[in-house]
C-alpha cells in the first residue's frame, strides 16, 4: 500500500474550472494558497496546476481540455473541500477583502474547531478550520 514519502500528501482533491487561472488567482490571493507548478496547454489552457496550503495540495486543471479525467467529470457538481489553518481569523479576513463569498463566518464548533467557510467563483465550497484529524498513519 502506498503511503506518504517524505511527507507529501497521498490525497489530493482534484477540480476542474471553466477558468481555471481565475480560480488559481482566488485561491492564492483570497485563500492563501502556493502556486507550485502550472503547466499550460499552447492556447492557455491550464492542463494541470498544483496549490499548496500547509503540508496538503489541491490539483486543478481547465474543463474542456480532453482527456479521461475530462470526460468524467463532465457535469459533475461543485466539491466541498477542508483545509487546515493555524490563525482561522486572520484567513477568513484576507478572503473577505479579497471579495470571496463568505457562506459562514468563523464560528466556534461543538467538537472544538473553528471554522469557516466560503464558496469559489465557480460553486466549489471551501471551509477553513483549525479541525484535524489524526489519521494514525505518523505522517
Amino acid at each position: 500500500m502506498a503511503g506518504t514519502v517524505g511527507g507529501r500528501p497521498s490525497v489530493f482533491p482534484t477540480l476542474l474550472y471553466a477558468d481555471a487561472k481565475a480560480a488559481i488567482r482566488q485561491l492564492t490571493e483570497a485563500f492563501g494558497f502556493t502556486e507550485l507548478s502550472v503547466y499550460e496547454g499552447e492556447d492557455g489552457t491550464v492542463m494541470h496546476a498544483e496549490l499548496v496550503q500547509g503540508n496538503g495540495a489541491v490539483m486543478l486543471g481547465s474543463k474542456g481540455r480532453g482527456g479521461v479525467f475530462d470526460t468524467a467529470m463532465k457535469g459533475a457538481g461543485p466539491a466541498g473541500v477542508y483545509v487546515v489553518v493555524d490563525d482561522v481569523d486572520a484567513h477568513h479576513r484576507r478572503a473577505a477583502e479579497q471579495g470571496a463569498e463568505i457562506l459562514m463566518p468563523p464560528t466556534d464548533q461543538d467538537y472544538g474547531s473553528r471554522d469557516y467557510m466560503a464558496r469559489d467563483l465557480e460553486g466549489n465550497v471551501w471551509s477553513f478550520g483549525t479541525y484535524a484529524p489524526e489519521t494514525g498513519t505518523g505522517a
